[in-house]
This record gives C-alpha cells, structure tokens and sequence, in this order.
C-alpha cells in the first residue's frame, strides 16, 4: 500500500476520516500513542487543513450532541434537568463515537441507542492541536465556527411540542 503524501493534501470530509483511521488501537491504554499516527499525519499538512480538521471534528461532535444520544452513554446517561449528568463526560463519550471511524459514527448518528457505554475518548479533543503544535512549535488558538460543548445544539435537546428556544438552550 502506497504512503500516502499528507503535505500534498487538503482537508476534506474523507481525508477526516482517513486521518481518524490511523489510530494506532494496538496501543489502548495510551492515549497518546493512539493518536499519535495522526498527529504526524495532521503536522504535515498545511495549517489552514490542521484547522479544517477542528472544524470538522467539531461538526461531528456537535451533530451528536442531542437529548436521545446523552440518554445512551450508559451509566452516567442523562435521565432529566434534575438529575446529575456531567456534560464533560458526555462530551468525550461523543469523542468515542467519532474516533471508532464514520461506519461507526454514522450508525451512532442514526441510532443513538448504539452510543458507546461509559466509555470515551478525550484525547481527540487535543489531535489538532497537538499537530499544530508539532509543526510549528506554537500554541494552537483555532476556535471551530461550530460549538461541540454539550447543550449547544439547541435542535438536539428541544423538547417534543418546543422550539429551542423556548427552552432556553
């Protein structure tokens, strides 16, 4: 199989998922060393693709960031505006989703019974910037046009009969 060029490559929905395909799940266990194949992927591409990268995951995340996907992330789930729930953890189980590749993101998108069960995967979170960082030495200060912190997508956790506004998310 032919190595792919990454610095004559521009970010785009496939090269997203072709990049989120290199981790390294032989490594579990270290974060780090999971991600790392994509990292090295990432920092050799252009900065404006390293961003587009952020952006993308941020629109993954977001389109997971609804009602019935949180009340599917197993025994920290949310159960109502009573009842605990760490919107952090939410979050990195969203991260899960996408890092197991768009097959898996795109059946959990669709189904959001099949969110991953306490479980997650954080480390994403930092990909981009952690390439960033690599190729330039310089902290990265992107911020993606689109929210992923949970309760931003305001259509995901409107109430049946309720626009989003109503609820004041």
């Amino acid at each position: 199989m032919a190595t792919m060029n990454w610095s004559n490559t521009a970010m785009s929905e496939s090269v997203f998922w072709q990049i989120i395909g290199l981790f390294n799940w032989n490594k579990t266990g270290d974060d780090d060393e999971i991600v790392a194949p994509a990292v090295g992927a990432l920092s050799r591409m252009r900065v404006e693709d390293i961003e587009k990268f952020d952006d993308i995951l941020a629109e993954k995340l977001f389109a997971l960031d609804t009602e019935a996907h949180a009340r599917n992330i197993g025994e920290e789930s949310y159960v109502d505006e009573d009842s605990d729930f760490s919107v952090d953890l939410f979050l990195y189980a969203r991260c899960c989703a996408v890092a197991n590749g768009k097959s898996f993101f795109e059946e959990v998108l669709a189904h959001p019974e099949k969110m991953p069960k306490d479980m997650e995967f954080e480390s994403i979170l930092n990909l981009a910037g952690d390439a960033y960082v690599q190729k330039t030495g310089e902290e990265f200060e992107h911020t993606p046009s689109t929210s992923y912190e949970t309760f931003s997508n305001r259509t995901g956790w409107a109430r049946e009969g309720e626009s989003p506004q109503d609820r004041g998310a």
